[in-house]
């Protein structure tokens, strides 16, 4: 179960990692916001949180997916509605990521809730 878990949530991280890193200007593609670099990195280290918690404690695993992930999911829905009103990052781009972000979430948070202990 914990490797299943790990699975869902080391990508999710590496992604919200990566984001926050573009939108900080440390990587080639995309625009700089520091606003949405804030706010995906704290999503990052909640998720890296609920992968270390897995991993550390077996037994929480489902349990730290489920709150990481909801978490996650929150904030990036968060950031969807500043980008729909006008205050978040404009760019195509942006858009699209997140709605893969979200798709991405919402898939892994169904995976893990179907995750049982044994």
């Amino acid at each position: 179960m914990t490797a299943r878990i790990a699975r869902l949530l080391a990508p999710e991280t590496a992604l919200f990692a990566c984001a926050s890193m573009a939108h900080a200007g440390l990587l080639p593609f995309g625009e700089p916001h520091s606003r949405a670099a804030t706010a995906e990195a704290i999503i990052a280290v909640i998720l890296a949180l609920g992968l270390a918690t897995s991993l550390v404690r077996p037994p929480l695993a489902r349990f730290a997916a489920l709150a990481a992930q909801g978490l996650a999911l929150l904030g990036t829905l968060v950031g969807a509605v500043t980008i729909a009103i006008g205050i978040g990052p404009q760019t195509v781009g942006d858009k699209i990521f997140h709605i893969v972000l979200v798709a991405v979430l919402v898939f892994g948070l169904w995976r893990a809730a179907g995750i049982r202990q044994r």
